[in-house]
């Protein structure tokens, strides 16, 4: 008997949840709304703009979050 893979697998990811709000970034880092346009503004976050909203990748936190361990480390 010939099994195949669940049609689920191979959905695509859901991008809303890898993207973060202003607020939901404020919340992970326990930072203040103004540290963080800062962190933004010197380009340490990267952001995306989609109309008037800004959204932070994930991916661009984890990679923050790794750099400023590095150089703690260091």
């Amino acid at each position: 008997m010939t099994t195949y893979p669940s049609p689920a697998l191979h959905q695509e990811p859901d991008l809303s949840r890898e993207l973060l709000t202003v607020p939901q970034l404020m919340a992970r880092l326990q930072l203040g709304r103004s540290a963080v346009y800062d962190l933004l503004r010197s380009g340490q976050l990267v952001s995306i703009t989609l109309g008037r909203a800004r959204r932070i990748p994930t991916h661009t936190l984890t990679d923050f979050i790794r750099t400023r361990l590095e150089q703690e480390a260091a």
